[in-house]
């Protein structure tokens, strides 16, 4: 039997968009419905917003370490599947490649790590 070879991708992306759409009509179907005076509110955590940091000073770093810290690591991984895909068709220049870029992606790492930013209070 032959089919196209792309044919997994778009019963994949079919079944992947069916099921997103079904939970999120599901759930309003099948959920429960309760309507009152402060859902309809603007959500607050309890604490009155304020337009500058807590106590008018800085805003920690340790959010753009956050920050910082899942870019890298979603840029690694986004370019590290498709050579673990692929690793048995690259060549040495490939692996190389892979190789500066994982000494290069390290380095914001070895920063935030020495900032603090994986310390959590």
């Amino acid at each position: 039997m032959d089919y196209h070879p792309y044919l997994p991708v778009v019963f994949f992306l079919f079944f992947g968009l069916l099921f997103a759409f079904g939970s999120v009509f599901g759930g309003g179907l099948l959920g429960r419905v309760s309507y009152n005076r402060a859902k309809a509110e603007a959500y607050e955590c309890g604490i009155q917003p304020t337009p500058q940091a807590h106590e008018g000073g800085r805003v920690p770093v340790k959010y753009y370490l956050t920050a910082m810290l899942f870019i890298v690591f979603d840029v690694e991984v986004l370019f590290l599947y498709p050579f673990a895909v692929a690793f048995d068709q690259v060549g040495l220049f490939s692996v190389l490649a892979m190789l500066l870029f994982l000494v290069v992606v390290s380095v914001p790492f070895v920063y935030e790590w020495s900032r603090g930013g994986l310390e959590w209070d």
